[in-house]
């Protein structure tokens, strides 16, 4: 069967019944090649996170973003309702790559979360590096002012040396006057090598006009 010629029901029939990664990734990838931003479709691709080949789950995370904005309110109704810390976290990621406004209470809610294990603290770092982007990219005022905020506590409080590493990043990312503040204050205080090399060269490139 020529997969360019099926409708996308029988495209997302094909996603949920395959069991070889070749065969879901060539339905993900005729999906966003077409920009099918039905919810059936866009459902079926947050469902491929479930699959159990890493590399369909990249695929589904890079459709996703493709397909933003359509694809991130149902991303964060799926977060939500998902208690598979595995699909949380490819989650997190498309909304991270996605950088959209509507997301940034839930990824400074996942930075703030209390982490149980590496991969965990994997996800709260790809959060950080969202709200960077989302301060970076928004126009609104009341939105970067939290974002900075969020950033600001998890480059000065949390004991994960990878997400205050992140957090540099992000706030170097945004580069208003209060992330550099903020950069500038945590150099007082940072004792991680690593760290504070980052903090230093994010707080001397990106002073704000």
């Amino acid at each position: 069967m020529n997969i360019q010629n099926v409708n996308t029901e029988q495209l997302i029939l094909q996603l949920s019944n395959a069991r070889l990664p070749t065969d879901a990734i060539s339905a993900i990838a005729t999906l966003s090649a077409r920009e099918t931003t039905e919810t059936k479709a866009i459902s079926a691709l947050i469902q491929a996170f479930s699959h159990h080949h890493l590399s369909v789950g990249k695929a589904a995370v890079e459709a996703l973003v493709k397909l933003a904005p359509a694809s991130v309110e149902p991303l964060i109704f799926a977060f939500r309702n998902s208690s598979d810390q595995g699909v949380q976290a490819y989650i997190i990621q498309a909304l991270a790559l996605i950088g959209d406004k509507r997301a940034v209470d839930l990824l400074a809610e996942v930075v703030g979360t209390e982490v149980a294990n590496h991969c965990q603290g994997n996800v709260r770092r790809i959060a950080a590096r969202g709200l960077g982007k989302i301060g970076r990219t928004t126009e609104q005022p009341e939105v970067i002012r939290y974002a900075v905020e969020k950033l600001t506590w998890a480059l000065l409080t949390p004991e994960d040396w990878g997400l205050r590493y992140a957090a540099a990043v992000a706030l170097q990312e945004i580069a208003t006057p209060a992330a550099h503040a903020a950069l500038q204050a945590s150099l007082n205080q940072e004792a991680d090598k690593v760290v504070r090399s980052r903090i230093t060269m994010a707080a001397t490139k990106n002073l704000p006009d």
